[in-house]
């Protein structure tokens, strides 16, 4: 088949099966192309997009400024590797850490890279500075908890999916309820050899769980007090996201190590990102850890140009008041409903909970009637339905979208 060749949708789909790994179930649909809070399939039908690429795409698809930056510096140069010093990482080392509030950042690629990065800072940390005895040293995460897919990162998951014979398991983590502080004080008093908390602000994967107010700034206070490490997964809930530029600003709270992925490109290009202060980052030496790609020229430029895309077009204030509206029609909606039993979240994150089990299809089949309908979103654990369109949405947009949903949603009423 010559690459110039137009493919349809079945055809795309069965090259996808034949030769590549089966370890995604996508919802029927090829896309090839995306502006904006829009995308188009190959046979040229346009779709709300409803799920930004897992966050990525939060200043939406093919945004100008970014995808610009990217080709400028594509054309002057895209690698150097960290063996020589380019001209365009300590620029964007600089804007990151001001922008954040930050001494140091270590530069990555991908989301799961950036929690291993923390996961290691966080340990040479504690034998370097707490004085833990080395080995000994423990992260408390929370159940529920989606970090990523390595081998470390499975260790401490309850995603069976995601664990099962893929073991043995990497051992040091504590596992604890989410948004339970008796459960995190009880971790830290029983066990000197803490080293760091590690939370997602609001659990994403695992279906757009808010924890109680008060319980970010809190765990962190805890954290302050047992002399461990509170450290911020915002991989999804970051950059505007919420309403607020990180999740945990709702509460105040400066995490002690801050790991950023997804829309820190705009979704244009792998960036991840794991900021500290000085007394945390300096334990890292030259050699240590690293990455190939990790601060290339491209991702600098790319990633300067998505945060000042979030700040100049007021992101963070834009899905707060669509949040907001979306979360009050579905309520409205719900008051009457037989299929949807609860809507939760912040800004333009949200889900959906649908009246079935976990193990039933209902979710997915919305899913199906929501694309024929022209708005693509994905169930989440079975019976929950993420909702993250582009923060570049405006409100006619948005009561579109939910006229969409709606709709589709009353063709499964009991």
């Amino acid at each position: 088949m010559s690459v110039l060749e137009k493919l349809s949708s079945a055809d795309a789909i069965a090259l996808e099966d034949k030769y590549g790994a089966h370890n995604y179930h996508p919802l029927p649909v090829v896309l090839s192309k995306g502006e904006g809070v829009h995308v188009w399939d190959v046979e040229g039908k346009k779709y709300y997009d409803f799920l930004s690429a897992y966050s990525a795409v939060n200043q939406g698809h093919c945004h100008p400024k970014i995808v610009g930056a990217m080709m400028e510096q594509a054309q002057t140069l895209t690698l150097t590797s960290r063996a020589f010093y380019n001209d365009q990482l300590g620029k964007y080392e600089k804007f990151i850490t001001n922008y954040f509030g930050f001494d140091k950042v270590l530069p990555m690629n991908t989301g799961a890279e950036a929690v291993e990065t923390a996961i290691k800072l966080c340990r040479k940390w504690a034998y370097e500075k707490k004085g833990i005895a080395e080995q000994q040293a423990k992260i408390v995460v929370c159940k529920n908890n989606f970090h990523g897919r390595t081998t470390t990162i499975i260790s401490f998951s309850n995603d069976e999916d995601a664990r099962k014979n893929f073991g043995p398991y990497t051992e040091g983590f504590i596992k604890i309820e989410y948004d339970n502080l008796e459960a995190l004080e009880n971790a830290l008093k029983n066990d000197k050899d803490i080293a760091g908390f590690l939370v997602e602000p609001i659990q994403g994967e695992a279906g757009v769980y808010v924890p109680s107010e008060g319980y970010l700034a809190k765990a962190k206070a805890l954290c302050e007090e047992h002399n461990v490490l509170f450290i911020a997964d915002e991989v999804q809930t970051g950059i505007a996201r919420t309403g607020k530029l990180l999740a945990v600003n709702h509460e105040n709270v400066q995490p002690d190590i801050l790991i950023l992925g997804k829309a820190l490109s705009g979704g244009a290009y792998p960036v991840s990102a794991v900021l500290a202060n000085d007394a945390i980052m300096n334990v890292i030496k030259p050699g240590q850890h690293g990455s190939t790609f990790g601060g290339n020229p491209v991702a600098a430029a790319v990633a300067i140009a998505a945060l000042e895309v979030v700040q100049e077009e007021k992101l963070a204030e834009n899905a707060e008041r669509l949040g907001i509206i979306f979360r009050e029609k579905i309520n409205q909606y719900i008051s009457n409903s037989n299929v949807v039993t609860l809507v939760r979240g912040k800004g333009l994150l949200n889900a959906i909970v649908i009246n079935d089990t976990e193990d039933s299809s209902t979710a997915w089949d919305i899913c199906v009637k929501l694309k024929e309908n022209g708005l693509l979103a994905k169930p989440t654990h079975g019976n929950i339905i993420r909702f993250a369109p582009p923060l570049v949405m405006n409100e006619t947009q948005l009561l579109d979208c939910i006229s969409i949903i709606t709709a589709t949603l009353k063709e499964f009423e009991k």
